[in-house]
């Protein structure tokens, strides 16, 4: 690899996506030994070098040899390009470069919500700034891809019912209606942070179910597994509660969602 000199990436040392892939360009030779330094940890020097408030929506890249910053996705395609110049030439092609984009502010506005940190409440946070438009976004795409891999998985559950998408979909928007009727009195102007957390939780139970639909089980054994997933997503929520500071009453709200959906779903199926 070659190793882009002069360079300091600052990334956030609470997201653990921003530390795997700032440690990789560093073990990889793309950065020097020194090449990365900690949003929490940067010194006063480097503080007047960049844009603070921008930093923590878009890692920024200093070259300390022309005093020069550039930020988010320009700063990730400085450090690949000078070790693949070919891979940064198709990433700046024009659709390329503007699908790029949106996917590093769609990962980067919504990592607190992916991986939260009990350092986000912290005064030298580098939480982003909310971005409305890409958190109806991540919503948005939790909540089709959950409908639709739940749909299949529903197929096992109760192999005659057959409207099983447009059942989930309407379940699960159902679900955000309902956390954020009861919690947006409670939690006021975090309500956000909560739903993308909460569909974080729901993403991470649907991907569980995946590997079950690579085979044929037993009835029996997708109802326990299902079971199981539940329970996994249950003391998740809490984690995440716990780490944000929420309280209980987010997760019990959303097991009475859980508990009176789950009714409702098995009285449709059974009088199908």
């Amino acid at each position: 690899m070659k190793t882009l000199q002069n360079h300091i990436l600052i990334y956030d040392k609470d997201c653990p996506m921003c530390n795997v892939y700032s440690k990789g360009f560093i073990k990889s030779g793309m950065l020097d030994e020194n090449g990365r330094e900690a949003f929490s940890e940067i010194t006063s020097e480097t503080k007047n070098k960049i844009d603070v408030h921008r930093s923590k929506n878009e890692i920024a890249l200093i070259d300390t040899k022309n005093n020069r910053v550039i930020y988010g996705l320009e700063s990730l395609l400085a450090i690949i390009g000078n070790s693949f110049p070919t891979l940064e030439k198709i990433a700046r092609i024009k659709p390329f470069h503007w699908f790029f984009q949106r996917l590093y502010k769609f990962v980067s506005y919504n990592r607190k919500q992916i991986i939260p940190s009990e350092k986000d409440l912290t005064k030298d946070n580098c939480v982003p700034d909310f971005n409305l438009k890409y958190r109806l976004f991540y919503l948005a795409f939790v909540l089709l891809f959950s409908a639709y891999v739940l749909g299949f998985y529903n197929q096992r559950l109760f192999p005659n019912f057959k409207n099983n998408f447009g059942l989930e979909f309407f379940i699960c928007c159902m679900q955000i209606l309902w956390q954020s009727a009861f919690m947006g009195i409670y939690l006021k102007d975090r309500i956000w942070d909560y739903l993308g957390n909460m569909m974080t939780v729901s993403l991470l139970g649907t991907l569980l179910l995946i590997p079950a639909l690579f085979f044929n089980f037993s009835q029996v054994f997708y109802f326990i597994y299902f079971g199981i997933v539940v329970f996994i997503m249950f003391l998740e929520h809490l984690r995440r509660c716990r780490i944000l500071k929420f309280g209980i009453i987010p997760t019990i709200s959303w097991m009475l969602f859980r508990i009176t959906f789950g009714a409702i779903l098995l009285y449709i199926v059974s009088n199908s």
